[in-house]
């Protein structure tokens, strides 16, 4: 558990914009404003700002503009005609990232509360407006925005340029109900990442009147926030081996792993001494070592799954933590590859097979990388080869167009067998689990590292075809 101080330099502050009149309407907790005041104080939030009405949106776009050059850290930026779920709000107040995301949903059609956006691995590639249209969208915007703290400045100077733009009349019949929303256009289109937080099953809906108000509230009972905090922290968008074979079980271990004050670095070594046992039994090269190898090896990846769950769960993500949760899935792996090797009676050319099976992995990894680590530049705003600002007074966004290898493979993401297909060709680490743990035990370890340089090799080359496709676009 951090400490006072630590978790003051962590917290975010939020500005509520009650500059509308739906959030004076009534509920069971007095207005719309208290119920979102209660809900905060739940939260781990810095400070809360109201902005009141007094001078319009101009004004109202001022005010955020002042917050973010003062700010000392994140802001959360919403309405305060807002009913949701303290769980969705958390999606981002309690990202230990603390960085520029937008609540999004993907199961409504635009409307005049609920503009649209479009996600692009799982980042909004585009923003909407009454003014700003998007063409290709596949979301909708619900009203909560957080900035993180390397964005501040950005957020600064999008508000006081749309403030201008607004009383100067240049955005159209734009009103104060807009003002978050056009915060997430003018963020988008000067280059900041913004990330997607998906609301799932969880509500997050502005509302203008009474009726619509209680209805609202009342949905928010039809929902069990703990069941969806659980189910949300099973990876949504894993491999098939993880999410059919280990998922369904070892999220049934979480809450028992809080319960016990495990931590996800507790249940990683844990998961690092199985590999090594797996190992162990693997060097004795019968039969009985080789199948009680694989067992070993799949409990080691299961909780390898349950370290990021609970980790997800508790939102105690660290860096840290994920820098020992990668090392370890390499650890794991190469150590299972000399027990595998040394209880092959087969002399130099298992260790051959061995190495090449390592190296083959370690550049595998290495095209990952360094394609993770040039996006991660060029998405900083400022960046060379960051995408330009765009005018804040272009209407619509460029038409979502994807060409070549690029169209084909979103094309087949349409598919659901052809996507699990996609996940699997990649040959991740649930499915290299599967593949060394089947191999080893029904043949031998020669079968296995012949299969993993067949495999790893076509999925070298799928990668690097990807990211060079990508990379030109």
């Amino acid at each position: 558990m951090p400490d006072a101080q630590t978790r003051e330099t962590t917290t975010t502050s939020v500005v509520l914009l009650a500059t509308t009149p739906a959030c004076r309407l009534s509920c069971s907790d007095g207005t719309l404003l208290d119920r979102l005041h209660d809900q905060l104080a739940t939260l781990p939030v810095r400070e809360v700002q109201v902005l009141t009405p007094g001078g319009g949106l101009g004004a109202d776009l001022r005010g955020v503009a002042k917050i973010a050059r003062i700010s000392p850290g994140a802001v959360l930026v919403l309405p305060a005609d807002l009913v949701a779920h303290t769980e969705a709000l958390a999606l981002l107040l309690e990202h230990p990232a603390r960085g520029t995301a937008a609540l999004v949903s993907y199961d409504a059609a635009p409307a005049p509360m609920r503009p649209p956006v479009r996600v692009d691995g799982a980042r909004v590639a585009a923003a909407g407006s009454s003014f700003h249209t998007v063409p290709g969208s596949n979301a909708t915007f619900r009203g909560v925005l957080q900035v993180g703290e390397s964005d501040l400045t950005v957020l600064a100077a999008v508000a006081e340029e749309l403030a201008e733009l607004a009383e100067t009349g240049r955005l159209g019949p734009v009103t104060p109900v807009e003002a978050v929303d056009l915060l997430l256009v003018g963020l988008v289109r000067w280059g900041a990442t913004v990330r997607a937080a998906a609301l799932g099953p969880l509500h997050a809906d502005r509302v203008t009147g009474q009726a619509a108000a209680e209805a609202a509230v009342g949905r928010l009972a039809e929902v069990d926030e703990a069941r969806v905090r659980l189910d949300t922290s099973v990876k949504q968008d894993d491999g098939f081996f993880a999410t059919f074979l280990v998922s369904p079980w070892t999220r049934h271990l979480i809450r028992p792993a809080v319960r016990l004050k495990l931590t996800p670095n507790t249940v990683t070594g844990v998961s690092i001494g199985l590999a090594v046992l797996s190992a162990v039994w693997f060097s004795a090269g019968d039969q009985a070592g080789r199948l009680l190898g694989a067992a070993l090896l799949y409990l080691s990846f299961a909780l390898d799954c349950l370290d990021g769950q609970l980790a997800r769960y508790t939102r105690s993500f660290t860096a840290l933590g994920a820098w020992a949760d990668g090392m370890s899935d390499r650890l794991k792996e190469y150590v299972v590859y000399v027990g595998l090797a040394f209880g092959y009676p087969g002399g130099p050319l298992i260790w051959r097979l061995a190495v090449a099976a390592m190296i083959l992995q370690v550049v595998r990894h290495a095209i990952e990388s360094s394609y993770a680590g040039w996006a991660a530049d060029a998405a900083q705003a400022g960046s060379p080869r960051g995408r330009p600002a765009r005018s804040l007074l272009e209407p619509g966004d460029a038409p979502h167009a994807a060409a070549g290898v690029l169209g084909v493979a979103e094309r087949l993401d349409a598919s659901t067998i052809s996507r699990w297909i996609k996940k699997m060709i990649v040959l991740p680490i649930g499915e290299r689990t599967a593949l060394i743990a089947v191999t080893a035990a029904v043949w031998d370890a020669k079968v296995t590292f012949l299969a993993l340089l067949t495999w790893g090799g076509a999925a070298a080359l799928y990668q690097l075809g990807g990211r060079i496709a990508r990379s030109a676009r």
